[in-house]
């Protein structure tokens, strides 16, 4: 079973794929291919037996894997830029939405309802086989996203030492935390302790 650095619950806290797949690695650094796999079973675009599969690839096809990896840096890196500017309510380059164009020309498929236990679940087929499908639900979601233009609630943590992005769906859009359990607590904590620190140095 592939781990992630970031732990599975910290990646998943963005509220759309593309969000979450920007947030998959710290900004300071790309995925590595272990981050990748992970983030898709994660995701759940693939299976756990898939994703064992998919781990051992970098042995079994190296030039297979380097070149899903590369593509995968490429779009994230656009999405952060992306995303920051939606944040920022500022212009998206023509050059950044590329990366996500060349993956929805290259994947295209269609949306399928499948049974998962008791439940259902839509789930992107591919019409050919190949790895790049494996990032075309991920460019299908942010291109979703930038269609929404200044209307999307993207926001990024309030927290500066965190750097996740995510789409706020709070009912009044004024949520600044990726998660009030992660960053909300411990900010809550810091000023705590700094309104006490500062009331005993007052005495």
């Amino acid at each position: 079973m592939p781990s992630l650095n970031h732990t599975e619950a910290h990646t998943l806290l963005g509220g759309r794929l593309a969000l979450n797949f920007v947030n998959a690695a710290p900004p300071s650094r790309e995925l590595h291919w272990e981050d990748l796999i992970a983030f898709l079973e994660a995701s759940r675009i693939v299976s756990s037996e898939r994703s064992a599969r998919l781990l051992l690839l970098p042995q079994s096809d190296p030039q297979s894997a380097d070149a899903l990896l590369e593509k995968s840096h490429r779009l994230r890196e656009s999405l952060h830029r992306i995303f920051t500017a939606m944040v920022r309510k500022e212009r998206i380059a023509r050059e950044w939405v590329e990366p996500v164009n060349a993956l929805l020309r290259i994947t295209e498929g269609h949306d399928e309802l499948l049974q998962q236990d008791q439940s259902w679940r839509i789930e992107y087929i591919a019409r050919e086989d190949s790895l790049d499908w494996l990032l075309a639900a991920i460019a299908r979601s942010a291109a979703e996203i930038v269609v929404e233009g200044a209307r999307a609630p993207i926001r990024l943590c309030a927290n500066p030492r965190c750097g996740l992005f995510f789409y706020d769906a709070s009912r009044t859009r004024r949520r600044r935390w990726c998660s009030m359990a992660a960053c909300g607590n411990r900010s809550k904590v810091a000023a705590f302790a700094r309104k006490h620190s500062n009331s005993r140095h007052a005495q």
